[in-house]
């Protein structure tokens, strides 16, 4: 049994003005010491129904924070599942360190936490009550133990002072943040949030996701969202997904390199969209508050005398990633 210290910053919490930091001592089983990638090949999944929700996809995840950005419908959470061994693919291997996911899906679960998009909890029971409920049932016995890792991972997830109240009255974000606290009571050494801030206020998320990042620091956390800022906010690693397939598989930074010198904007009038639409290649639109229109182009030189250089963004890189990606949808 080894001991690490995991200090947290609290100034990204709601009490930020009593504690400059917080350090919390975690006991944890180290399983080796060794980076534990997850190594997936040619994975292919098509459901009854006859939509290919993955599509002969074949990617590597180191340690860190991985984001895993998509439209809807894209095939986020079908490989989010397979992953996490809810549902099998029709083909392809996934391995996780020296684990066959495919062949032995109970020593990956020892060592994975879940977080599904919709996550269920019992409306009775304080998040006390329930941590501690789920600890049994992940084969913690020990009484002491138990309490002991209950308390760390509510005082991680800043949910220690609203311990005793029941956790269908919590916030959405309180709620998701409960959630990576259950996930975090096995010592997980593989991580999987899909789509975890979709609804929740700016200041839940902003909580939220930096509880994620400091928890993520010592695993593999893979990060499925359609938020491009998350992934820009959080991520050293990303891919684009969409059809079932990756598009693309770099950084945020390089990225938005790669881009460089190729994005321009100008101010229009709504009624001339649809003929800068003809004319160029749009990636975005926005309005002003005079009802005018700030449009990006993508363009390897400058579309005409009235536009301007823009500073790359990675929602420019997602959108380019998808246009690209349109002929072969069709």
């Amino acid at each position: 049994m080894l001991t690490f210290t995991l200090t947290i910053n609290s100034r990204f919490y709601e009490n930020d003005n009593l504690k400059k930091f917080r350090k919390i001592t975690f006991l944890v089983k180290i399983i080796k010491t060794k980076n534990m990638k997850l190594v997936i090949e040619n994975l292919t999944k098509t459901y009854k129904n006859g939509v290919k929700a993955i599509d002969n996809l074949s990617i590597e995840i180191g340690t860190g924070m991985f984001g895993l950005l998509g439209p809807n419908g894209a095939g986020k959470s079908s490989l989010m599942r397979t992953i996490a061994t809810l549902q099998s693919p029709d083909s392809g291997s996934i391995t996780f360190g020296d684990i066959n996911v495919l062949e032995d899906n109970m020593s990956l679960r020892k060592v994975l936490g879940y977080l599904p998009q919709s996550f269920g909890v019992y409306p009775k029971m304080s998040a006390e009550d329930l941590l501690d409920y789920f600890a049994t049932l992940k084969g913690i016995a020990n009484k002491t133990e138990r309490q002991a890792i209950v308390k760390e991972v509510l005082e991680i997830t800043n949910l220690y002072d609203v311990r005793h109240k029941h956790v269908a009255g919590y916030s959405g974000g309180m709620k998701q943040r409960f959630g990576i606290a259950q996930l975090l009571l096995n010592n997980p050494k593989l991580i999987i949030v899909d789509e975890p801030t979709a609804g929740l206020d700016p200041a839940e998320r902003h909580r939220f996701l930096n509880v994620l990042r400091e928890v993520g620091t010592n695993c593999t956390v893979i990060f499925s969202t359609h938020i491009v800022e998350d992934v820009k906010e959080l991520c050293n690693e990303m891919a684009i997904l969409n059809g079932g397939r990756i598009l693309k598989h770099t950084t945020p930074l390089e990225a938005t390199k790669e881009i460089a010198n190729t994005i321009w904007t100008k101010i229009i009038v709504r009624e001339d969209l649809e003929e800068n639409e003809k004319k160029f290649n749009i990636l975005s639109s926005n309005y002003n508050q005079d009802n005018t229109l700030n449009i990006r182009v993508h363009s390897t030189e400058k579309p005409s005398d009235d536009f301007v250089a823009a500073t790359p963004q990675l929602d420019d890189v997602y959108f380019i990633a998808l246009k690209q990606d349109e002929p072969s949808l069709v």
